[in-house]
């Protein structure tokens, strides 16, 4: 990533052709993230709820600690990468910084709440299925907006915005 807080980053080809590449595997993990989830569930908190505590209506088991540990396993290393690349990936895009600020507190927030209210439906309270459920929306937005605004400034070849976001070398 250091070519892109170069002053020349939008004219460097090859760097946006990898972002391009990069982006289309982000999508496309956006649009599985969205099959998975309503394979099994709806934005109905009640479907939330059956899915991990068990419905007898359909006789579907409760979801497993063994089961859920395995998939948070993976999902926090895995989340946590892609949601780190793609706010990364945010601060060279022109716009203001407290709209940055924003989008990657919400962009962490949302995939550490979409991880964590699973756990909480199953082990603390069904009530937290409509935290399941905005934390769904929430990260699948942000996503889809990061993606967007990265492929906005590499077509547009938007300047690059590193050096607002970055603290002033007076600060040091």
């Amino acid at each position: 990533m250091r070519f892109t807080v170069t002053p020349d980053w939008k004219d460097n080809q090859l760097l946006r052709l990898v972002l391009v590449w990069f982006l289309v595997f982000v999508a496309l993990l956006w649009v599985t993230n969205a099959l998975l989830y309503f394979a099994k569930m709806t934005l109905d908190p009640a479907s939330v709820v059956a899915y991990y505590l068990g419905n007898e209506a359909t006789f579907t088991q409760p979801r497993s600690y063994q089961g859920m540990l395995e998939i948070s396993h993976f999902h926090m290393f895995a989340m946590g990468i892609l949601v780190l690349t793609m706010t990364h990936l945010l601060l060279f895009v022109p716009i203001a910084n407290r709209t940055k600020a924003w989008i990657v507190s919400l962009a962490f927030a949302a995939a550490l709440a979409d991880e964590a209210s699973g756990w909480l439906v199953r082990f603390v309270s069904p009530g937290f299925a409509y935290l399941k459920v905005a934390a769904f929306v929430a990260l699948e937005a942000v996503l889809a907006f990061m993606v967007g605004a990265v492929l906005w400034a590499i077509f547009t070849a938007q300047p690059n915005d590193y050096r607002s976001s970055a603290p002033d070398d007076d600060d040091d």
